[in-house]
């Protein structure tokens, strides 16, 4: 059996990345920068009140290569990386596709996602600037939960805001993040000016991504000794992320193969971010590949505007060059609500108005991703996280389009998350 016929790529510990890749060094053009509102206070001078020092002066670089200090790369270890990437021949099989299907393995996490590659790096350069306590949204939970865990590991307090659409039906997940010592509120809340305001409009206001941050950013401005931390979106947490993209573009090598699309689901971005701006460096010098973003019509945020916009319902954070629905925009509860937010991350933004980006907006009724999701995990095993059934269904589809056209496509798509935590979701669209 040859390389390329391999069930399991591993990458030996010595070849896992030291560096985090930052593709600010290579883009077509600078990015635009983020803006202060016409009126009110600045935003951008309230930044380093708001976020980890260490974090900010990332989010601003243009250096190519940022070195992962020896203590993170420690704790990347003990998260389980390097991860294996899978060729799903099990899966080719069924389709009957003469496409090649690899999937990245970021259920391989002590929380089940790839949000522990930043949750752990800004954990510990917060513990290293002297904060005690750590302020979060999260929609899916997977981010809150990463957080947590990275809090816990480093020796700090977690306060995470989290929409109540979600938080209501995921017992279990809240229950792990307070199992990591989290305080969990259901978002919006009576713990912020801003949750008050929206619950006594609406007593069950659903939330949303958008709220949540607003209610994390307004708690840790009054408190010296906490600082916020986002999942998703900013540059730094895209560059956090790339260990993904790294690792695969290295056993992409270690087999000879090469993808001719990388497909991943998008809610603000790092998840498809982190795993494909590796490869967006070789697609800027020449290389032929495609990128696909799957998204929620929930929130098919790339199918915005490209304008600036706040990051935040409450309009804390600046304003910032984005794909974007609007930031007071409603949209309706999904399962994978980690996918339903208004903005896209100003990087991917910029890619995908220069036409290096594709998207598909699934329905919200995500029968057609689920049911995707079961033939997945009834081939490979494995149960994807609701966001993740997202990458999983676009992949299929494609891998269909290419046994159409007879096409010997390579398709490369991440599994950010484990769906052991969702199974209610699974069952409500899928009448278990």
């Amino acid at each position: 059996m040859s390389q390329a016929d391999a069930f399991v790529v591993q990458l030996p510990d010595d070849e896992r990345p030291t560096k985090w890749y930052n593709i600010q060094a290579d883009l077509p053009e600078p990015l635009p920068p983020p803006k202060d509102p016409a009126t009110g206070p600045s935003r951008i001078k309230a930044l380093p009140d708001l976020l980890v020092g260490e974090c900010l002066r990332q989010e601003n670089s243009t250096q190519r290569w940022i070195d992962i200090p020896p203590e993170i790369q420690d704790l990347y270890r003990q998260a389980g990386r390097p991860r294996p990437l899978i060729r799903a021949r099990r899966l080719e099989e069924r389709l009957g596709t003469p496409a090649h299907l690899y999937y990245k393995t970021e259920f391989y996490s002590p929380t089940g996602s790839h949000k522990v590659n930043t949750a752990l790096a800004q954990a510990w350069y917060a513990k290293q600037e002297g904060y005690e306590r750590l302020t979060t949204e999260t929609g899916a939970g997977q981010w809150g939960t990463a957080l947590a865990y990275a809090a816990s590991l480093v020796g700090l307090k977690t306060t995470v805001f989290w929409v109540r659409a979600v938080h209501d039906w995921k017992t279990q997940r809240r229950q792990f993040m307070r199992l990591y010592g989290a305080t969990v509120h259901a978002s919006p809340s009576p713990e912020t000016a801003t949750g008050r305001a929206l619950l006594e409009k609406d007593p069950h206001h659903p939330g949303s991504l958008g709220i949540a941050v607003s209610e994390g950013l307004e708690d840790a401005g009054r408190d010296e000794k906490a600082i916020y931390c986002l999942g998703s979106v900013l540059n730094h947490v895209l560059l956090h992320q790339t260990v993904i993209g790294l690792e695969t573009q290295r056993q992409f090598e270690q087999i000879g193969e090469y993808p001719d699309l990388m497909v991943s689901s998008l809610g603000g971005g790092s998840n498809f971010g982190g795993f494909t701006l590796p490869f967006f460096a070789d697609a800027l010098r020449g290389k032929a590949i495609r990128f696909l973003a799957a998204q929620s019509a929930a929130a098919p945020n790339l199918q915005g505007e490209y304008r600036y916009d706040f990051a935040d319902h409450a309009e804390l954070t600046p304003m910032l060059k984005m794909y974007t629905l609007g930031h007071r925009t409603e949209m309706k509860p999904v399962r994978g609500d980690g996918l339903r937010y208004h903005g896209c991350s100003p990087i991917l933004s910029l890619l995908r108005h220069r036409g290096l980006i594709d998207t598909i907006a699934y329905p919200t009724d995500e029968r057609h991703v689920f049911e995707r999701a079961r033939m997945f995990v009834q081939a490979e095993g494995f149960l994807p996280a609701p966001e993740s059934a997202y990458s999983i269904a676009c992949a299929m589809d494609e891998a269909l389009k290419a046994k159409e056209s007879g096409e010997r496509s390579v398709i490369a798509f991440n599994v950010s998350g484990h769906g052991f935590m969702d199974m209610e979701g699974y069952a409500d669209v899928l009448g278990l």
